[in-house]
């Protein structure tokens, strides 16, 4: 009953009758809505009720009303769901994940990119119900756009549900591009240090875990749509599918992106571990050689340090400094081909 429904207050953003494509005057709380549509009727007659993360409670009268399923209605309560398209009777609910760009000044090993969000949209005969999830992806400019189409909003619920799925998977677009410079900051920052910065690898696996994350938004959304565009469905206007195909098509092309996206990141970390192990094999060598300098004049001296009685050139005047000449003239020598094969 009424009572029942109240709750649903507080998660309520916005809630309207719409009648061939124009917002009808009336009650904000969805089962008045809902009793005026109805008693109203017609095929252009449905409710569009805007819910902001409602409580189970909160959702519990709003899914009396309309004869929502429970197992959908637990999805819309508890977020974090994939990306899918569920069939209950004669209600579609479908899950989408928003995405939004996170600025900032430099991308660093604990920057956060890309900040996911959910919208859950119940689709029935005459009522569309909205369930957001997540500080971004707010519909408010959405429905104020399609109340200026009302040609495309007398089409009914799936048209919303179109709307939707259209402004969403715009968005993975812009974010995209977003990402995108990131990866070219990165990516530059690599190949201009020719030695290598092991530090550059927490950045980049950074870096690829946003990337992630917006591919697990992209990627299941495809299915979908698919069935969508393709599948004759009850509450969808035979019209609205062949808008959801271009819909459909603009998630490939992203999906396409961030695929390459998570190849080149791969690409670029592999770069920085050659860069890495490079450097670190060159200062190997360089320890090497000089090792190998310092040990002649170790064991000159070390042959001369063992004090026996009957030594060569022991009490000769210039036996010192003959062996200095010739522990230098050994290292010079070592040296000189170290630096000819490139070691130093």
């Amino acid at each position: 009953g009424t009572g029942a429904a109240a709750p649903a207050s507080d998660a309520v953003v916005d809630c309207a009758v719409y009648r061939d494509g124009v917002r009808r005057p009336g009650p904000q709380d969805p089962a008045a809505a809902i009793g005026q549509a109805r008693r109203r009727g017609g095929r252009g007659t449905f409710v569009w009720i805007g819910l902001f993360e409602p409580s189970e409670a909160e959702l519990a009268g709003v899914a009396e009303q309309f004869g929502l399923h429970p197992l959908a209605v637990e999805d819309a309560v508890h977020a974090h769901q994939r990306p899918k398209l569920e069939r209950y009777d004669e209600t579609l609910f479908m899950v989408l994940k928003t995405v939004r760009y996170v600025s900032h000044g430099e991308l660093t090993s604990t920057s956060e990119v890309v900040e996911t969000g959910e919208i859950m949209v119940f689709v029935g005969s005459d009522f569309v119900i909205t369930v957001r999830h997540g500080a971004h992806g707010g519909l408010g400019a959405l429905r104020r756009s399609l109340e200026e189409n009302p040609r495309q909003l007398a089409k009914g619920p799936s048209a919303v549900l179109h709307a939707i799925a259209d402004q969403v998977v715009d968005h993975y677009l812009d974010v995209a591009a977003d990402v995108r410079d990131d990866i070219d900051e990165i990516e530059s920052a690599v190949f201009a240090d020719t030695r290598g910065d092991a530090s550059q690898v927490g950045r980049i696996y950074q870096l690829k875990r946003e990337v992630l994350e917006l591919k697990r938004a992209v990627t299941p959304l495809d299915r979908p749509l698919q069935q969508l565009s393709e599948t004759s469905i009850g509450v969808v206007h035979p019209e609205i599918r062949s808008y959801f195909r271009d819909v459909a098509d603009h998630l490939t092309r992203v999906a396409d992106q961030v695929g390459g996206y998570d190849a080149l990141i791969d690409s670029i970390l592999q770069a920085n571990l050659a860069q890495v192990q490079a450097t670190q094999n060159e200062d190997m060598r360089k320890i090497t050689a000089w090792a190998a300098i310092i040990a002649v004049p170790t064991m000159v001296c070390g042959v001369y340090g063992m004090n026996f009685e009957h030594m060569p050139e022991l009490r000769w005047r210039f036996g010192y400094p003959l062996v200095l000449a010739v522990i230098a003239t050994a290292s010079w020598l070592i040296h000189r081909g170290f630096r000819r094969n490139g070691w130093l």
